[in-house]
């Protein structure tokens, strides 16, 4: 998740898909296991050491189908945190892993999202596509990871298209001592240093909703930029490869309370696309 310059951290998807680091030998769980979950600990709204974010909720509702107490082992979301965690066994799951992921086991997706285009309202600001002109004219702002090859999509759809004289970027690190770095985007937005924001659609919805300016949020479209660039994606719980009873728990827990978080998301003001039109390769309903 997430479009300054310096590395990443923020959702897995946000930072461009985090790389994810390979599961290490376990001994298998017991009835009485905890569900133990690797998690940042300032980064609403998906997650924080208050257990105020909604992958907090969902994995309560998660441990609570499986009678398990639930753990955590609390790591900045930075490079390498899949590596630093499940690989290194502090944790059998992550929360919020993109759903193609092919170095931990990943459940059914229990949620896709689409990045968004963000606009103070009063500034009567109506851009749903990159290609619009008014692009070109207007100053941009998106979160920025530093290198690259492993920048957001809305990054790349800029940059294919030469609009980059007019962009700012705002790091997903931030200060790190402060809360919720990834939120100066919309802070921007707010104060007027920005006219439009580019970002992943549960930071916008969540901080947005939270603003004393009122926000207008436009989904990104066509949801990809040909050839293949992506603006929508489906996030699923990351499991330990070792843990492959785990990873059928917690799919049928995710059935099973597959409305209550809808209503999670719906709460925290994620934009919700329908999974059955994201594949693992492109987004089936653009």
């Amino acid at each position: 998740m997430s479009l300054r310059c310096r590395k990443p951290r923020g959702s897995l998807l946000c930072l461009g898909l985090l790389t994810l680091g390979a599961a290490s030998a376990r001994l298998p769980r017991g009835p009485a296991a905890p569900l133990r979950v690797c998690s940042d600990p300032n980064n609403l709204p998906f997650s924080n050491q208050r257990r105020e974010g909604f992958e907090n909720e969902i994995a309560a509702v998660l441990a609570g189908e499986l009678h398990a107490p639930l753990e955590y082992t609390w790591a900045p979301m930075w490079r390498g945190f899949v590596r630093k965690t499940i690989g290194e066994g502090r944790c059998d799951v992550i929360m919020g892993v993109p759903a193609e992921s092919d170095r931990v086991l990943t459940t059914r997706p229990y949620y896709a999202s689409t990045y968004v285009f963000l606009s103070r309202r009063d500034r009567g600001i109506h851009i749903g596509s990159f290609d619009d002109p008014a692009l070109r004219r207007l100053r941009i702002g998106i979160h920025f990871i530093g290198d690259d090859y492993t920048n957001p999509p809305p990054a790349h759809a800029l940059g294919r298209r030469h609009i980059v004289q007019n962009v700012v970027g705002y790091s997903m690190y931030g200060d790190y001592s402060k809360p919720n770095p990834p939120a100066d985007l919309v802070k921007a937005v707010s104060r007027g240093d920005v006219d439009v924001a580019i970002l992943w659609g549960p930071f916008a919805g969540y901080f947005a909703s939270r603003s004393s300016v009122p926000m207008s949020i436009t989904p990104v479209t066509p949801d990809v930029d040909p050839p293949g660039l992506r603006f929508t994606f489906a996030i699923a719980v990351g499991v330990s490869k070792d843990q492959p009873a785990l990873r059928a728990q917690l799919d049928t827990a995710l059935e099973k309370h597959r409305r209550e978080i809808r209503r999670i998301l719906e709460r925290y003001g994620v934009p919700l696309v329908d999974t059955s039109c994201v594949s693992a390769k492109e987004a089936a309903c653009g």
